[in-house]
């Protein structure tokens, strides 16, 4: 028959009958009472295979009933009876905590200590009554590190008995991220021969495991032949100063406990918080206005009595009774008080409740009378300092360690402080850079879509809800001779003030190249030679090249013509557009995928397409697309589904697409412009070939004057007969056949075109007094709201804007030009 293991209840008597080494036996059980996991060790100990118990109900493997109840507790300790897998009975003793862990909340880890148990010396000597009585907390674990000793302190912290944790592991007694790095402090211990150290303190028995806020030291137990031989636990008395090595220990611990975040009131929590208990009593920290404001802060407050806001406290007492302030209300500080008086000076110092400038503030402050009352007996007062600037005061005392404060608890205080200052300084620099980014940005985007007949707009500019801040997204909406309209989407790399300023220079750079009519891919080339040379600039300066000239800057340049329905894109290095057709057929337009601006020497491509009138036209940053936990073509999917779906105006088709894609603030900017296209009526545009012949000038009035008249135009004919004459004479003279004249009717606006064949730019000049020509232009643009030249392939083309409404007189126009 098997030789079972001997029951842990009688391990005490007989440790080493079984002749096997020490094991622990775990187990975990869900709150449903379900085995969820079994050890190799419960294996050995009790004869189940993990798929016999498994997913079973635990009260299965139980010979008796469970006679305690433990509904509501969080650890549990007992003898219980367990019935082996060969049918015999086992006294088990069990150690269970409730933790959670996998996401499973409320399981129990159950624990057996099994053979190899160490007994206790029985010699009562004076070293023995010094481990039993020693209000530090003591523990020696062996060479496998399961606890031998414990003393009554350590058994009131760890919430139970030294017999029911002989022979366990730390992790197993109180399961704890803590207690895991102390078990392997101890291992390293053991190993190396060297105390260790660990910012922690044993927690009371109500939790798990350790808390980080008091000195733990691991030291290793030595014969006298120099071989270690146990480790000792020791959880120093609250009491007791914090040496050097543990203000080390607390400042390594601050740097990544204090300024966290960009939030300027958990940064100051967060600097309480480190600072209670384990080096004050109370803390509390007042700054000189709100959390979130920009305020620039005085490198050092005027002497006098200041006003700050309470931002955080914190206190070893329940309900911080030491603040007489709550958090987020002012409090006021007289001229004479040690807070003001320290905030002048700009360095901390120490008091005790007794010095007279203390009691003075107490008879002035109700603030500092409330602290006298709460027994405080030691103050440390420190200014929050940062690169020069003051930016609030953070107050410590103590009341229930009988210690005072000396100058190295004043020095610690000051380093974490710095720290807390140094983050709050940089919340509050990244608040007004994000404030003058976000005005910067919103004042060089369009406020407004400019008026025009040839697409139906609708825009949206989303800002980036990440740390990095604002950043270059734009786009465009730029009126065009002949009636077209570009569209204009760009993203330039980087987040801040300097991706905004340079997304004000390529927008201010395309808006010039689009005035004088270049075609989008040569408007690209452009537009990259300018990102180039921003660059170099950036280089000779000391500045970033990627980010101060915007090298990898994306752009996608469109022209809708509604005349003839036709739109030329190119882009570089940008997302293409999608384009939905009146029938609901959605897809991206295929526009050859030029590079991005700044890199110089390569190409742009252009595609021409002819859009149904009433199609959508959906430009847009690929912050729309590459969203987090989402890939790229399920983000495409959202969209297509977004914007195929019916739509009344270009406005709901954008809020569709951005409640489909954006369930949160967006991790980068988004720019998304939605344009529905419209068709010029064939009746509204009129276009005849004219001769080279000056003769022919006369002709081309008549013809303008007629249809005019068929417009219902009657008082626009004066104007447009001078413009159309001027400009067919100039072609005539100047130009090269063939000569055309189109005019064509756009809402309030009349615009007339003359195209010939030379490459010849017309210019303005003001004609001396005896000069018999030279006046043409300079009256047309005293006509015109507005005129220019374009070029072709194969010519130019003059062009004028004739407004019909507010149309100025002859005389005004005559007048004008003497």
């Amino acid at each position: 028959m098997q030789r079972l293991p001997t029951p842990p209840g009688e391990w005490h008597d007989r440790a080493d009958d079984s002749g096997e080494p020490p094991y622990t036996a775990a187990a975990t059980v869900s709150a449903q009472g379900i085995v969820t996991g079994w050890s190799e060790g419960a294996r050995r100990l009790v004869g189940y295979e993990p798929p016999q118990v498994v997913g079973r109900p635990a009260a299965h493997l139980l010979a008796d009933a469970l006679g305690e109840s433990v509904p509501g507790r969080d650890r549990w300790s007992g003898s219980v009876a367990v019935r082996h897998q060969n049918g015999s009975r086992l006294r088990l003793r069990l150690l269970a905590n409730r933790r959670t862990h996998a996401g499973q909340a409320g399981e129990w880890l159950v624990v057996c200590a099994v053979a190899g148990r160490p007994s206790r010396p029985a010699a009562e000597t004076p070293g023995e009554w010094m481990f039993t009585q020693s209000p530090c907390g003591l523990a020696l674990f062996d060479a496998d590190l399961r606890l031998v000793r414990a003393n009554a302190a350590m058994e009131r912290a760890l919430g139970f008995t030294e017999t029911e944790m002989r022979g366990l592991c730390l992790p197993e007694i109180a399961p704890h991220p803590t207690s895991e790095e102390a078990h392997s402090r101890m291992r390293l211990a053991f190993e190396t021969g060297e105390a260790q150290y660990l910012q922690a303190d044993v927690r009371p028995a109500t939790a798990s495991g350790l808390q980080q806020t008091q000195l733990t030291s691991l030291a290793p137990m030595k014969d006298p032949d120099g071989r270690v031989r146990s480790v000792c636990l020791a959880a120093h008395h609250r009491a007791q100063a914090l040496p050097a090595r543990q203000h080390t220990v607390l400042l390594k611990e601050a740097d990544t406990r204090i300024g966290t975040t960009s939030d300027i009131a958990r940064t100051a929590h967060e600097l309480a918080d480190a600072s209670v208990p384990p080096l004050a009593d109370f803390a509390v920290v007042d700054l000189f206005d709100g959390p979130g404001s920009g305020a620039e802060m005085p490198p050092a407050p005027p002497a006098g009595g200041v006003t700050l806001r309470r931002t955080a406290v914190q206190s070893v007492l329940d309900g911080c009774p030491e603040s007489v302030v709550a958090t987020g209300e002012t409090t006021a500080y007289p001229a004479l008080s040690p807070v003001a008086r320290c905030l002048a000076r700009g360095r901390g110092a120490l008091y005790t409740t007794a010095d007279l400038a203390v009691a003075r503030w107490a008879g002035e402050d109700p603030q500092a009378a409330r602290i006298r009352q709460v027994g405080t007996h030691s103050l440390m007062v420190v200014p929050m300092r940062s690169s020069d600037n003051t930016v609030g005061v953070a107050l410590f005392g103590r009341h229930r360690s009988p210690e005072p404060f000396t100058p190295q608890d004043l020095w610690l205080a000051e380093q974490l402080t710095a720290r807390a200052a140094a983050g709050i300084y940089g919340a509050r620099r990244h608040v007004r850079e994000h404030t003058t980014t976000m005005t910067l940005q919103r004042s060089l985007l369009p406020q407004t879509l400019p008026d025009q007949a040839a697409l139906e707009i609708a825009s949206r500019y989303l800002p980036a809800g990440s740390r990095a801040g604002v950043g270059g997204d734009w786009f465009d909406v730029i009126p065009l001779s002949g009636a077209r309209v570009a569209l204009v989407v760009g993203d330039v790399v980087g987040h801040g003030i300097r991706a905004s300023a340079t997304m004000g220079l390529l927008r201010t750079a395309v808006r010039t190249l689009a005035d004088v009519d270049l075609p989008p891919d040569e408007l690209l080339t452009h537009l990259d030679d300018l990102v180039i040379r921003l660059s170099s600039d950036a280089a000779v300066t000391g500045g970033a090249a990627e980010t101060a000239g915007g090298v990898g800057t994306t752009c996608l340049y469109a022209v809708y013509d509604p005349v003839s329905r036709r739109c030329i894109l190119a882009r570089a290095g940008h997302p293409p557009p999608a384009v939905v057709t009146p029938g609901g057929a959605v897809y991206l337009l295929d526009v050859p995928a030029g590079p991005p601006l700044g890199l110089g020497g390569l190409p742009f491509e252009t595609i021409e397409t002819e859009l149904p009138e009433g199609s959508l036209l959906a430009l847009y940053t690929d912050g729309l697309l590459e969203v987090r936990d989402r890939d790229i073509d399920e983000a495409l999917d959202k969209m297509f589904a977004a914007i195929a779906q019916p739509a009344q105006t270009p406005e709901s088709a954008c809020d569709r697409v951005l409640a489909a894609l954006l369930g949160h603030r967006p991790d980068d900017d988004v720019a998304l412009l939605i344009a529905r296209t419209r068709a010029l009526a064939p009746d509204r545009v009129a276009a005849w070939d004219l001769a080279c012949d000056p003769a022919d000038v006369a002709r081309a009035r008549r013809l303008a004057t007629d249809k005019l008249a068929d417009w219902g135009l009657g008082d626009a004919v004066f104007v447009a007969e001078l413009m159309v004459s001027e400009l067919v004479t100039n072609a005539i003279r100047y130009g090269r056949p063939p000569v055309q004249l189109r005019l064509i009717h756009e809402n309030n606006t009349l615009i007339c075109e003359v195209s010939d064949s030379s490459s010849t730019t017309p210019h303005m000049r003001r004609a001396r007094i005896f000069d018999e020509g030279g006046r043409g232009l300079l009256l047309v643009g005293q006509l015109a709201r507005r005129w220019g030249t374009r070029h072709s392939l194969v010519g130019k083309t003059v062009w004028a804007e004739q407004s019909l409404s507010g149309e100025p007189s002859m005389a005004s126009a005559v007048a004008s030009l003497l």
